[in-house]
């Protein structure tokens, strides 16, 4: 477990497994939140870890960026291919790489925010369920939310990319940062973990 010094309020888990993970949390979330809800916190940042989502976004990461390359290859293949064929069918081939090119990786990050969502989703339930309190983490993601739109960090779209290793995003975002957001609604987040039945 480790302090970040910084004002800013938020949280993250990194590691690939439980015996290679690291929670972080920043000294700002200390001051923020009470001490149920930075249990409810640090519940979901383990979930992460139990439920392996680092290992799962890498890889992930991973498939999308190599659908994405090989659609390149494809597409510069299909450039330099020449052949006997008449134009009409060049002209059809040529059409067909070029919506392979452009559609493949977009299809490869849908897939990827997707399944960054869900574990997003998962882990607050498992997060709840540790805690034994859905409660106190909707509590604290409505006032980490509010605290990042109120003083959200400006940023460079690069920067913005670590936004989806915190708890909320911290960054005020820009346009297509936030059609491609790796986290889902906070107020939807919040809805679910209401419903949350914890036996006693």
């Amino acid at each position: 477990l480790y302090n970040i010094n910084m004002p800013i309020p938020n949280a993250f888990a990194t590691g690939r497994n439980e015996n290679h993970a690291v929670v972080a949390i920043t000294s700002g979330i200390l001051k923020l939140l009470n001490e149920k809800e930075l249990r409810g916190v640090l519940a979901h940042e383990l979930s992460h870890i139990k439920n392996k989502d680092i290992l799962i976004s890498s890889i992930a990461a991973t498939l999308a960026g190599a659908i994405s390359y090989l659609a390149q290859m494809a597409y510069f293949a299909g450039i330099f291919a020449g052949g006997s064929r008449d134009d009409s069918q060049n002209n059809g081939n040529a059409f067909g790489t070029l919506a392979l090119f452009i559609l493949a990786p977009i299809i490869a990050t849908l897939l990827h925010l997707a399944i960054s969502r869900s574990r997003e989703y998962i882990a607050d339930e498992t997060g709840a369920h540790i805690s034994k309190d859905p409660l106190a983490l909707a509590e604290a993601l409505k006032k980490l939310h509010g605290f990042s739109r109120a003083y959200p960090l400006i940023a460079k779209p690069k920067y913005e990319a670590t936004a989806h290793l915190f708890i909320v995003n911290p960054f005020k975002p820009s346009f297509l940062m936030s059609l491609f957001s790796t986290h889902p609604p906070v107020e939807e987040r919040v809805k679910r973990l209401e419903a949350i039945k914890i036996p006693h």
